[in-house]
């Protein structure tokens, strides 16, 4: 099975995620999303597979939420992956996927649903 982890290594919940993996024997492709962020297609794709729209992705107390004019309610889903693209820390973390599923790991055990 592969598995996926969109991982912060300084959150303490997305390094109790890839933890909680690996205590289950699986090793995952461990992508740092800050440095290595997904494109429009690719969020697109984790945005369905979690099935919520692109605002309840996002880490709306960070400062480049507002900054950068996201929290305009009138925004469209394309502009709102647009800004998450560009601005990668808005992404909430972690977010696994395995078997054409994927979940947040807040908390870490959301994970087991889809493995």
């Amino acid at each position: 099975m592969a598995v996926k982890i969109y991982h912060n290594p300084r959150c303490t919940k997305s390094r109790q995620t890839l933890q909680l993996l690996k205590d289950r024997g699986i090793e995952p492709e461990v992508i740092e999303y800050l440095k290595t962020p997904p494109n429009a297609d690719e969020l697109a794709d984790i945005l369905d597979k979690l099935g919520i729209e692109p605002r309840a992705l996002m880490r709306k107390q960070e400062a480049e939420y507002k900054a950068n004019g996201l929290d305009d309610s009138t925004l469209d889903k394309l502009s709102l992956i647009n800004g998450i693209v560009k601005h990668p820390i808005l992404i909430e973390r972690p977010i696994v996927l395995a078997n054409g599923k994927a979940a947040i790991g807040r908390p870490p055990e959301n994970v087991l649903g889809i493995l």
